[in-house]
């Protein structure tokens, strides 16, 4: 399951304690091994090493929901904090084909069908395809609305990978939730009950953060009343982009916000709060704090992926254990790939 945009965090939110560190390996009062310790999956971590490693990545503590799942990594990036969030905010995914991340595009504040034109020029493969055909059929797994299917007016029309009925459908597909997302949030994105199951972006965000109390409590200040997205962190960035996951093509939405905390540190949360296939939502947070290795400033970087998908609760045993190596496998590459980009001075 491709975690691309959200493999670049985008939400960086307050975080409320004194990260005070000394000009070695180590760190005095605040000590940010400790902290990343209080909260996640890793013991006491060495920076030097880490900083001579690709990351670590673990397993997250079982959720009781079978449609979720996380996994954990903490890497060091040779920078500090506030470079590495300009960093994060400029790195486009789509260099990468490997990442199979087609289009990317932000979403200025108006948010019209317009606004996702390039769907037209989409590239012409198998998932892309693949898409095209289920929303022709509109097919029982893709994730709209009974109100957005209505909407769709099958046609015999062709041109490009994506016809001018998909693309339109689409377009205003996106612009819709995008224009509900930046007026309340998750909590006004409509369900995906075209099939009759309501599933609601929303409930399964907020589901994911229930399950991970100690997460929750570190990052409690970005978390809202009135869902994600909405009245916490200021104003989102937003993006949108076509992708391919699990081999088939998704447009997909994600918002991000950011807000320094203190003595350099920061947190940071991106959320692909729509899908129209493949996954529910996903959700990563970042936990960055300003460290000192070998004398030099450097960003000792925590990150949890959270992905909440109708699939997942049919996995069990062995089936689940190689969906979230899978993960893992999948997390490593995009922020191997994004690491050598941003370390190199690119």
């Amino acid at each position: 399951m491709e975690t691309t945009r959200h493999c670049t965090s985008r939400l960086i939110l307050s975080l409320f304690f004194l990260a005070a560190i000394s000009l070695g390996n180590s760190v005095a009062n605040g000590d940010p091994v400790s902290e990343m310790a209080s909260f996640s999956v890793f013991g006491t971590v060495d920076l030097a090493q880490l900083a001579k490693t690709d990351m670590k990545t673990a397993h997250g503590p079982p959720m009781n929901n079978p449609r979720f799942l996380s996994v954990q990594s903490c890497y060091v990036v040779p920078h500090p904090p506030a470079q590495e969030i300009q960093a994060l905010r400029k790195w486009n995914p789509t260099s990468h084909r490997e990442l199979k991340v087609y289009l990317h595009s932000d979403i200025p504040g108006s948010a019209s069908p317009e606004n996702f034109a390039r769907l037209r020029n989409a590239p012409d493969n198998d998932a892309v395809r693949s898409l095209v055909d289920k929303t022709k059929k509109l097919a029982p797994d893709l994730q709209i609305s009974k109100e957005e299917a209505k909407k769709f007016t099958p046609s015999n029309d062709n041109g490009g990978s994506i016809p001018p009925s998909v693309a339109s459908f689409w377009m205003n597909v996106l612009s819709g939730r995008a224009r509900a997302f930046g007026s309340g949030g998750t909590a006004a994105q409509p369900p995906y009950d075209h099939t009759g199951q309501a599933i609601r972006p929303n409930e399964e965000l907020n589901g994911l953060l229930r399950e991970q109390g100690k997460i929750r409590q570190q990052f409690s200040s970005f978390l809202g009343a009135t869902g994600i997205g909405h009245g916490a962190g200021g104003k989102p960035e937003m993006y949108w982009e076509l992708l391919s996951a699990d081999d088939q093509g998704v447009v997909t939405l994600g918002a991000a916000y950011n807000r320094a905390g203190s003595a350099g540190s920061y947190q940071a949360a991106d959320t692909l709060y729509y899908a129209s296939g493949s996954y529910y939502v996903t959700l990563t947070l970042f936990q960055m704090w300003p460290v000192a290795v070998d004398g030099k400033p450097s960003t000792l970087v925590w990150r949890g992926d959270f992905v909440s998908a109708a699939q997942l609760a049919t996995l069990h045993g062995v089936e689940r254990l190689a969906s979230e190596a899978a993960m893992m496998k999948d997390i490593t590459k995009a922020v191997t790939l994004y690491r050598r980009d941003t370390s190199s001075g690119r």
